[in-house]
């Protein structure tokens, strides 16, 4: 599905989100976001790349995400979220399409995600493929 661009807009303008607004969205309706407090969310924000759609007629906040990156050769999609309230309209899509978008003009070799079950059919349908030889990742976790 696309969103109504009549109805949603896209924005890559991080002045234009409202921290508190990401962090209760994060906070309440992602999983992967359970216990982050909002001094490290603000923090995230503060070190990404931030992306909104925004409904056009209130300028409320319809969805989120970010990219972690060096701007050269690397990127990392995080924090993919869309209110309850604007689910199966596409906002995913356009969320994620924009952020791509966004990237094009840097040339990044790779792009990075960890895709839920819920969000892996739009993935795909956007051109992510399970990474090369997943043995050889790795990842060091703390607390």
């Amino acid at each position: 599905m696309v969103a109504d661009e009549s109805q949603y807009e896209f924005s890559a303008d991080t002045g234009r989100i409202d921290p508190a607004r990401v962090y209760a969205l994060l906070t309440e309706h992602a999983y992967w976001a359970a216990g982050r407090s909002r001094a490290a969310q603000d923090a995230a924000i503060a070190g990404s790349r931030n992306y909104a759609v925004h409904v056009r007629d209130s300028g409320a906040l319809a969805g989120y995400a970010r990219v972690v990156t060096d701007g050269a050769t690397f990127g990392w999609l995080a924090d993919v979220v869309v209110d309850p309230a604007h689910r199966r309209r596409g906002i995913a899509r356009m969320l994620v399409e924009g952020a791509l978008a966004d990237l094009d003009p840097l040339g990044l070799k790779r792009i990075l995600l960890r895709a839920s079950g819920e969000g892996r059919a739009l993935y795909e349908e956007l051109g992510w493929k399970p990474v090369d030889e997943p043995e050889a990742w790795m990842a060091r976790y703390q607390g």
